[in-house]
């Protein structure tokens, strides 16, 4: 049986995960959130005190990209995910942890670690993989393969907003400026740089909301998977 794989590429903050899960669901397919394994990884050599050490330590922290302890649970509300059997979905979406995983992520030799997690995913009927380089590098024979982006000062302001439900306290020129910071160096990294597939829909969802994409989406993706 073929496994029908969706990729959703693009930036930090152009919206790739709340809409990936509501594809996902849409289509009764798996869910890859890649980002949350490069997320998980940085926290993982954070804590062990090996970020700052990537150089030095390489070898070792490859050993831990290839057996982090990680879990994605469903819940009622969404998907807990776990690292070393700790709840971590909240930290994993701060700031700080986005940009431990870029940091992670621009190292080849750790991105090849994670690439047959990565590939693990894709199980019958279908995947919904959400990334960066889903397209380009994990799966370039996907049958759908979505760009999303949005301007940074409009991705910034959903990731205000995104932050302060959480309860933490943010300022939008800190966001803007992490948000542009991470787009230079994932779009500037030597391997599998963030990029638009050639044959990608590429959305602009700037002036969109979840809907007006999500329509979009579905019948571009209904039209790749009846070829």
């Amino acid at each position: 049986m073929t496994v029908q794989i969706i990729t959703i590429d693009g930036p930090s903050g152009s919206g790739k995960g709340t809409l990936a899960a509501k594809i996902a669901a849409h289509y009764q397919f798996h869910l890859l959130d890649s980002g949350a394994l490069y997320r998980l990884l940085g926290l993982s050599l954070q804590q062990k005190s090996l970020l700052d050490a990537l150089d030095t330590k390489l070898e070792e922290c490859i050993q831990i990209a290839t057996n982090l302890d990680i879990q994605f649970i469903s819940t009622d509300t969404g998907v807990d995910v776990l690292l070393d059997s700790q709840n971590v979905s909240k930290t994993i979406r701060t700031e700080q942890v986005g940009e431990y995983a870029s940091k992670v992520a621009a190292i080849p030799e750790l991105r090849t670690a994670l690439v047959a997690r990565q590939h693990a995913f894709a199980q019958a009927p279908g995947l919904v993989a959400d990334g960066r380089d889903m397209a380009t590098s994990i799966f370039p024979n996907a049958q759908a393969k979505i760009y999303l982006t949005a301007s940074a000062e409009s991705r910034a302001n959903r990731r205000v907003k995104q932050l302060q439900g959480m309860g933490l306290d943010v300022k939008i020129s800190d966001i803007l400026a992490n948000i542009e910071a991470r787009d230079k160096r994932d779009m500037e990294r030597t391997v599998a740089p963030l990029k638009p597939a050639p044959d990608a829909y590429i959305i602009d969802s700037s002036k969109l909301n979840i809907d007006e994409v999500f329509q979009l989406m579905t019948t571009y993706i209904d039209q790749q998977l009846a070829k």
